[in-house]
């Protein structure tokens, strides 16, 4: 099976029914999608697939492969991204992780939200998270860096 992650083509020779965060993980080396609950509960796992959020643990590899020329975006392949690199600072800068372990899945979210909306209401930034969990109590300092990136993507 062939499709692109971080803008590049790539080949899996592995079970249709993988699911795609053990792909990524395993196969493809891509670490940073972590694996949490493995029922698409926490949000850990989250990638972005032609644009959207989706948890890489719950979405089986054949889904991926079976959509035409699909596109995968972890958080490595953020810092590429205008925006997702604009997001990544926000979160730099306001020091929203604290145990690192949800927040790239929470910076791709965030990401995915600011590409279709680029100024959301708080109603929305709140839905967009809304698939994450983080036991660290880091939420304020999350909810600061999306504004802190929605502040530098409008004028």
């Amino acid at each position: 099976m062939s499709f692109k992650v971080n803008g590049r083509t790539v080949e899996v020779d592995a079970d249709p029914d993988a699911p795609l965060l053990y792909v990524l993980r395993n196969d493809l080396d891509f670490k940073g999608s972590r694996f949490g609950c493995g029922t698409g509960h926490c949000g850990a796992c989250t990638v972005l697939i032609d644009g959207h959020a989706v948890q890489s643990c719950t979405t089986p590899l054949w889904s991926v492969s079976s959509a035409p020329n699909p596109e995968i975006l972890t958080i490595e392949g953020l810092i590429a991204d205008p925006i997702g690199a604009l997001v990544r600072e926000a979160f730099l800068d306001e020091q929203a992780a604290q145990c690192g372990y949800c927040i790239n899945g929470i910076i791709v979210s965030v990401t995915a939200l600011l590409k279709r909306i680029p100024n959301p209401s708080q109603a929305e930034i709140l839905e967009a998270l809304s698939r994450h969990l983080c036991r660290c109590g880091s939420h304020v300092r999350i909810l600061r860096a999306v504004d802190s990136a929605i502040r530098m993507l409008t004028p």
